[in-house]
């Protein structure tokens, strides 16, 4: 079994990822460091690896053949590929703008923010995977929110009503979002998913009598149907309506 197995199998520890991305402790290791290596330079390396493979693709051998040095060199770095996963999302978080840095009042700043991160997890599925699966709160991370909780502050929306706002609209995007890279994922004419819908398509047309649910009908065979970035705009917007409601409710206008 190989150091990669290893790290794929076994049963992963918070604790471990949370130390590494907190610099409490360094990987124990009797090999010195490699000069030109560092946590960062790997980490972006990986960050290189999965957008061309995706997370499944990337592993510490694919890493260690992209940065032309030998896979064990990386564990005087990161232990593995679990630890890795960990500070990679927390690396890309902080390449970005803090939400309160820019421009605008709360709604304009927040509608930033979730079509920087739709744009982003459209165009990187892996990182959507990373920040769906568990994300631990690294420095980053915990900045981020801080930042985007400032954006609301002043709103006359409590702590937690802010708190609960930033993640419902984590969950808007991200659910969004996976359903536009599933959607996308079968475009190829090869690919299996799409096979799956035509075959779909066919049984409905052949089998389904429609009439039966003429609402249905009627939304379906209307105009062109909405796209990905229409519908995310949509449900965007109409949650930030319901939001702002609520400021001008505490602030009784």
């Amino acid at each position: 079994m190989t150091n990669d197995d290893t790290a794929a199998e076994r049963v992963e520890d918070p604790t471990r990822a949370l130390k590494l991305l907190w610099g409490v402790d360094e990987p124990n290791s009797s090999r010195g460091p490699r000069p030109g290596l560092s946590r960062e330079r790997v980490v972006q390396a990986a960050i290189e690896v999965a957008e061309i493979a995706g997370v499944n693709g990337l592993s510490m051998r694919r890493v260690a053949q992209h940065l032309k040095v030998g896979t064990a060199s990386l564990y005087t770095y990161v232990p593995g590929k679990p630890e890795l996963l960990a500070l990679m999302l927390d690396a890309v978080v902080g390449q970005g703008p803090l939400p309160h840095t820019l421009p605008g009042g709360w709604r304009e700043r927040l509608e930033a923010v979730a079509r920087s991160d739709w744009q982003g997890f459209r165009r990187s599925p892996w990182l959507l995977r990373l920040a769906s699966e568990r994300p631990l709160p690294g420095p980053n991370l915990l900045a981020w929110f801080d930042s985007a909780l400032y954006v609301l502050e002043g709103t006359g929306l409590t702590r937690a009503e802010s708190l609960t706002v930033i993640e419902s609209l984590d969950g808007l995007v991200r659910g969004m979002a996976r359903n536009a890279v599933d959607a996308a994922s079968g475009e190829g004419p090869g690919d299996r998913a799409q096979a799956w819908r035509v075959a779909r398509d066919v049984f409905l047309e052949e089998y389904v009598d429609f009439s039966r649910y003429p609402r249905f009908a009627e939304a379906a065979g209307a105009a062109t149907p909405p796209g990905p970035d229409e519908i995310f705009e949509f449900g965007l917007r109409r949650m930030l309506d319901g939001v702002e409601a609520l400021i001008r409710e505490r602030s009784g206008g």
